[in-house]
């Protein structure tokens, strides 16, 4: 089970594993805001709730315009594990203007895609094989996207995840 980490002024940080975040409300660095009633973990002297959000006693000021950086799990991310010419289950990711022809690794050229269009696009342009793409590709945005570890978001989170993006 993970824990999201959010600092004094209710922005997410980092998702930690559930250790690291009992260690820190036991050593009085941070206070538990949601815990599964569900689950406890036990110990010689006590039982604790799982933390699933944690808030740190210190403030821990996070910059406002942050990039999320961009890797081949970013991009299947965002666009769902869907090739973005077919819409089948994609498991790589291709770059609309082709490298060989001057195209860079970035958000805006870069989509998931199957294996199998890959391999029929090749080092082709989409005007040259007819193929458009059904959205323009960019750089995720949102907390979700900024806070370290968070592959996957829990249910418990929305919340604050929410409360940062209105910020």
């Amino acid at each position: 089970m993970k824990t999201l980490v959010l600092n004094a002024g209710y922005e997410p940080l980092a998702v930690v594993s559930f250790k690291r975040a009992i260690i820190l409300v036991l050593n009085k660095k941070a206070t538990v805001l949601e815990g599964s009633a569900a689950r406890k973990v036990r110990s010689a002297t006590g039982e604790y709730e799982l933390p699933s959000v944690i808030l740190l006693s210190r403030y821990v000021r996070v910059p406002g315009t942050r990039n999320v950086p961009l890797s081949r799990r970013g991009v299947l991310r965002r666009d769902a594990h869907r090739c973005a010419y077919c819409s089948r289950a994609a498991n790589t990711v291709d770059h609309v203007q082709p490298k060989s022809r001057g195209g860079r690794d970035s958000w805006e050229n870069l989509v998931a895609c199957c294996l199998r269009c890959n391999n029929i696009k090749g080092d082709k342009t989409l005007n040259e094989i007819g193929w458009t793409l059904p959205f323009t590709p960019k750089m995720p945005s949102g907390s979700a996207w900024m806070v370290r570890g968070a592959e996957r978001v829990e249910p418990e989170w929305d919340e604050y995840l929410r409360l940062s993006n209105a910020a």
